[in-house]
């Protein structure tokens, strides 16, 4: 499959609308692949986000670095998640996150302007994109709640019943981070969660 063969499949199932050969033709046109080596940055913080990416291969994750150097970790992201700091991206204003490839990766990108097209001119993106807005602002208000009343067991028995996943596909001290717990408390909760 290639990388826009993928993308394609993404917009069609998540829309539930099939594009047509015009709709693929100017995807291709303004999507760009962009390969990058594992620790490698798509977007590193004080720089603006002049590009949205859609992982076809591979795995990154969102994180800041805080006043004493400690990463916490914000997003994980895999095939068929995209990626970009929607604040920056919009409003082209310098980010204050770091996008990191966690594997060798691979990505079509694409710039505000051109997503802007395609809204305008694609059904299916557009309808594709209200739908990711919707799934983006409830995990949110999923996860803040989460993050505010959830026990240490609780989050990452969340974690596990949504984004089963993650925990093959990514390092324990970035779940820890991820779900705001120290690394030897979720050493203890997996210990528990196994006997």
């Amino acid at each position: 499959m290639s990388n826009f063969e993928a993308l394609f499949e993404y917009i069609q199932e998540i829309s539930g609308k099939l594009l047509s050969e015009s709709d693929k033709q100017l995807l291709m046109l303004h999507f760009k692949p962009r390969k990058l080596r594992k620790r490698q940055f798509f977007l590193q913080e004080g720089d603006v986000c002049k590009y949205i990416g859609f992982i076809v291969k591979g795995s990154a994750r969102t994180f800041t670095v805080d006043e004493k150097g400690h990463e916490n970790t914000l997003k994980l992201a895999m095939e068929n998640w995209w990626l970009a700091d929607f604040e920056s991206f919009y409003l082209l204003t310098p980010t204050r996150f770091n996008i990191e490839a966690l594997e060798n990766l691979e990505v079509l990108q694409s710039t505000n302007a051109q997503i802007e097209e395609h809204l305008k001119h694609i059904p299916a993106f557009a309808t594709m994109a209200n739908v990711i807005n919707q799934n983006y602002t409830i995990a949110n208000q999923k996860r803040m709640q989460a993050a505010m009343s959830y026990t240490a067991e609780e989050r990452y028995e969340d974690l596990m019943r949504n984004y089963p996943q993650f925990v093959k596909r990514f390092p324990q001290n970035m779940i820890a981070s991820y779900l705001g717990l120290s690394r030897e408390t979720l050493s203890r909760i997996r210990k528990n969660s196994f006997k």
